[in-house]
């Protein structure tokens, strides 16, 4: 009785340690004799010891860092590149089949990558086109690591770390950029107010009166501060209003009060 108590504990034994739990956002590699068997679903499952053995492997989107790598872009300047990679087993079969430790080889595929792209681009290109190049980098990653069972989604460049020195040359390349837009505009609106004075002066000069009303505004705006000092400006229209007879009389007026006068 006592060995069949003793029988009965260590088969109770045996089933309690081959009971193994799949969660649901993970898949069982189940082996038999070594040899790859089947893909266990989440739930309980039955793995008999010593005959039997599995491996689980984490389905979900894994977010990655890159680690700052060390690069020369297509025009020889040195900078340091980070990124982050984001990837999912899609296959957990070939994730342990045909590979190992995938998620090393992911990250170490991802640095040789990022190392070739950088290479192959200008500084300018790589911090105009910094989301083309991720997506060129994320296009050849996925390719490299379909036949292990694993999508790449997405590749984001985090940092790009340029020396001091060219921090430096890109800081007077776009103070340049500054000033030149600047003189570009100030002689833009130079241009516009010459061209409007230029209309406005034509204006005034095909109405008679104009200029004399144009001053009177003036010093009609001028009046309103009784600091300021008034200095009447006659127009030629006032002037032009005597005429060339008119002088001449007055004139004659002159030399007569004079003549009177001796």
């Amino acid at each position: 009785m006592s060995i069949i108590l003793i029988i009965l504990g260590i088969i109770l034994f045996l089933l309690l340690i081959s009971i193994k739990q799949i969660s649901e956002y993970e898949r069982g590699i189940l082996f038999t004799f070594g040899k790859f068997k089947r893909i266990m679903s989440p739930g309980w499952k039955v793995v008999f010891p010593i005959f039997q053995t599995y491996s689980k492997v984490d389905i979900r989107t894994k977010a990655v860092d890159v680690p700052e790598q060390d690069a020369i872009t297509k025009d020889n300047v040195s900078i340091r590149i980070n990124a982050v990679i984001y990837y999912k087993v899609f296959d957990a079969s070939k994730a342990i089949l045909a590979v190992e430790r995938y998620q090393y080889a992911v990250g170490q595929l991802a640095q040789t990558t990022m190392r070739n792209a950088v290479g192959a681009v200008s500084l300018d290109e790589l911090l105009s086109e910094r989301d083309k190049i991720s997506s060129e980098i994320c296009n050849v990653i996925d390719k490299a690591t379909d036949p292990w069972g694993i999508k790449v989604e997405n590749v984001e460049l985090k940092d790009v770390k340029l020396p001091e020195e060219m921090q430096r040359v890109i800081a007077k390349v776009a103070e340049a950029e500054r000033e030149k837009e600047a003189v570009i505009t100030k002689s833009r609106g130079e241009k516009e107010a010459a061209d409007n004075l230029a209309a406005a002066a034509e204006i005034l000069s095909n109405s008679p009166g104009s200029l004399h009303l144009r001053t009177l505004a003036t010093l009609n705006d001028l009046s309103s501060d009784q600091s300021n000092t008034i200095i009447f400006a006659i127009p030629i229209e006032v002037l032009n209003a005597f005429g060339q007879g008119n002088m001449q009389n007055v004139a004659k007026q002159v030399t007569k009060l004079t003549k009177k006068d001796e």
